[in-house]
C-alpha cells in the first residue's frame, strides 16, 4: 500500500503545473517510472547512438607521397630511406614527414548494433530516472526543491509562440535557474575543436518533451535546452553522455503518451 506524505499526497503522485506556475492538479506516476536504474544499458545505448552518427573519413591516397625522392643505395653507410635533395627522409612510413603506414579508410564500419529489448529497457530506465530528485541533483541540475519531478505542464505550454513566454513559464515553475547555470557555464572549448565547427562547450540543461511540434522554435533559443516529441525520445537525449537524471519538462499530453511506452 502506498504511503502518504506530510502534505497528504501519495508518494507516487506528482503535480501538473499551469503556465502560470500554480498547481493545477495531481496525477499518479505511470508504472513506467518504477523501472530500475540500469546505467550499463543507458551508457551502451548512448555509445551506440553516437557511433551510428559518425561520418566515414579518410585521407588522400597521395598524402605523404607528393615528393621527388631517391635512395642513396647500398654501400654508403646510410640507411636506404627515400630522401629529398637535402637528405631529409621522406615518403617512407615511420619517417618524419613520410606517409602513414595504415591511414584511416572510408571502408571502415563505424556502425554498432544493439538488441531492441535492451534499447527499449535503456529508454524506460532513463525516463524513470527523471523522477528521482537525488539522481537529477547528482547530475548537476538546479531547480526549486518544492516542485515534483518530472515536471509536467498543462498543454497550453505547447502553444507558446515566443521565447519570452517560455522563459516566463520556466521562471514561475522554478526550473529557469538551470538554464542560467548552462548559460553561465558556456565556455570556449580547449584544443583544435575550436576550428572544427564546435568552438563553444555548452552544458546540457532542460529537456522539453511535447506531443506535437510547434514550440521548439521558442524553446531552442535557450542555451542547453533541447526539444523532442514523445515518440522520438531516446537515451542520448534523456541521459547525455550516458549520465541519467536529466531535468525534464513534459507537457500533459506528452506525459500520458510516455506512460504508455513498453
Amino acid at each position: 500500500m502506498t504511503g502518504k506524505t506530510k502534505k497528504g499526497k501519495a508518494e507516487n503522485e506528482i503535480n501538473v503545473y499551469s503556465v502560470g506556475g500554480k498547481i493545477k492538479k495531481s496525477i499518479k506516476l505511470p508504472e513506467l517510472f518504477n523501472e530500475p536504474l540500469r546505467i550499463d544499458l543507458i551508457r551502451k545505448a548512448v555509445n551506440v547512438s553516437r557511433a551510428n552518427k559518425r561520418q566515414a573519413y579518410a585521407q588522400s591516397k597521395e598524402s605523404g607521397k607528393r615528393h621527388v625522392t631517391h635512395s642513396v643505395g647500398k654501400g654508403v653507410g646510410m640507411s636506404r630511406v627515400p630522401r629529398l635533395q637535402d637528405r631529409t627522409g621522406s615518403f617512407a612510413p615511420g619517417t618524419v614527414g613520410g606517409r602513414r603506414a595504415h591511414p584511416p579508410k572510408t571502408e571502415r564500419k563505424w556502425k554498432e548494433k544493439m538488441n531492441k529489448k535492451e534499447k527499449r529497457k535503456a529508454v524506460r530506465s532513463a525516463i524513470a530516472a527523471t523522477s528521482s530528485k537525488e539522481i537529477v541533483v547528482k547530475r548537476g541540475h538546479v531547480f526549486n526543491e518544492k516542485i515534483t519531478l518530472p515536471v509536467v505542464v498543462e498543454d497550453g505550454f505547447e502553444n507558446m509562440k515566443t521565447t519570452k513566454e517560455v522563459i516566463n513559464v520556466f521562471q514561475k515553475i522554478g526550473v529557469y535557474d538551470d538554464i542560467l547555470r548552462a548559460k553561465n557555464s558556456c565556455h570556449i572549448r580547449a584544443g583544435k575543436g575550436k576550428s572544427r565547427g564546435r568552438k563553444y562547450r555548452i552544458p546540457k540543461s532542460v529537456l522539453v518533451v511535447v506531443s506535437k511540434k510547434g514550440v521548439e522554435k521558442s524553446v531552442n533559443n535557450l542555451l542547453g535546452v533541447d526539444t523532442v516529441t514523445s515518440k522520438n525520445l531516446n537515451a542520448e537525449l534523456l541521459a547525455p553522455g550516458g549520465a541519467p537524471g536529466r531535468l525534464t519538462v513534459f507537457s500533459e499530453s506528452a506525459f500520458k503518451e510516455v506512460g504508455k511506452i513498453e
